[in-house]
């Protein structure tokens, strides 16, 4: 258990963070919330905005006190009631969402920052090897104006780096970015991050980003996590209601509205309902959009559930792929996943 223990580079036990009211009383923000990261893993909170993702991460920094709990980093208490190490004691380093490049210094003394107090020579190999390591070292002597919004990201990120934190967090790190950078950056951040051996604790909203960044995802509702679990376990065998619904395109079903046994739900994906001229169930398209390399179509069952499915071109070409056409469907039994009452 102890060799277990000195593999973690942090080590959550349900903490609590809230905030007092008017009145006496306590908003909770972090409902006794537990995850562990072990050395060189990436881990992200995944949720909507409000349900706690970014106060976990400001108590991890250190900006925020826990109530009840523990913060371990590297086998370091750093936080509990009554202890509160501060931000620059923690060995954490921190990468926020507007980069926060000083404008005034160029590339180097930006990465150079965060080395303050260390000999001239050491801080300029590790300024080097950090500019090397994202690939910016002709940019030294740019200054944060005269790059890309990726350039700057990466700055950023050798700057967290430099003084080699025992864990990297990384707060919405693609948030200034636009789509088409956000989805090509997102595999190039997390190649580097492996390449320097860093552990790293992530928050984002986006789940696109989320499964092409970590190795674990937790996805937050209410200040919880409802499930602390690799991309695909996600996707595939979602364990809680409210999982399945955020993690891709899915809607819960009644069993029996799909012609199923049990009282319970069903999580329909688009690939779930296929349309069958020999199917049993029947449903009325709403509409179409054009998703490249297919189409979506918009569906309301019999029983008034609103689903989306995939239409093959040989529905577009029978006629039926258009607004007002009644489609019968068969079930895929396949990646089907139930939620008993």
């Amino acid at each position: 258990m102890s060799a277990l223990l000195d593999m973690r580079a942090l080590d959550i036990r349900a903490i609590e963070v809230g905030y007092p009211v008017p009145g006496g009383g306590l908003r909770r923000v972090v409902d006794g919330l537990s995850l562990s990261l072990e050395r060189g893993a990436i881990g992200c909170l995944l949720g909507a905005s409000g349900c706690g993702k970014t106060t976990v991460l400001r108590a991890v920094a250190g900006f925020e006190p826990v109530r009840a709990g523990s913060i371990a980093i590297e086998g370091r208490q750093v936080a509990s009631p009554g202890l509160s190490l501060p931000p620059e004691r923690r060995s954490v380093g921190m990468m926020f969402q507007d980069y926060a490049l000083f404008p005034h210094l160029d590339v180097a003394d930006n990465v150079a920052f965060g080395l303050r107090g260390r000999p001239r020579a050491e801080r300029a190999r590790r300024v080097a090897a950090m500019l090397a390591l994202v690939g910016l070292e002709g940019s030294a002597r740019a200054y944060p104006h005269e790059l890309s919004g990726g350039q700057q990201q990466r700055v950023a990120l050798a700057r967290a780096l430099a003084p080699d934190p025992a864990l990297l967090l990384l707060d919405e790190p693609f948030s200034n970015l636009d789509t088409d950078t956000r989805e090509r950056l997102a595999g190039e951040l997390r190649g580097l991050l492996k390449g320097s051996g860093a552990t790293v604790l992530m928050v984002t909203h986006d789940q696109g980003e989320a499964f092409a960044m970590a190795d674990h995802v937790g996805v937050m509702d209410a200040g919880r996590i409802l499930q602390w679990d690799t991309p695909d376990n996600l996707y595939l065998r979602p364990a809680h209601r409210y999982v399945g619904g955020f993690i891709g395109r899915g809607v819960l079903v009644p069993a029996a509205a799909l012609g199923l046994a049990g009282r319970g739900e069903v999580l329909l994906r688009p690939h779930a309902l296929v349309p069958d001229p020999a199917g049993g169930i029947e449903g009325e398209l709403l509409s179409v959009a054009f998703r490249g390399p297919g189409r979506i179509g918009c569906l309301r069952l019999a029983a008034g559930q609103v689903v989306e499915i995939e239409l093959g071109d040989e529905v577009a070409t029978a006629g039926q792929g258009v607004p007002g056409a009644r489609l019968r469907l068969r079930l895929d039994p396949r990646g089907l996943v139930a939620f008993d009452d």
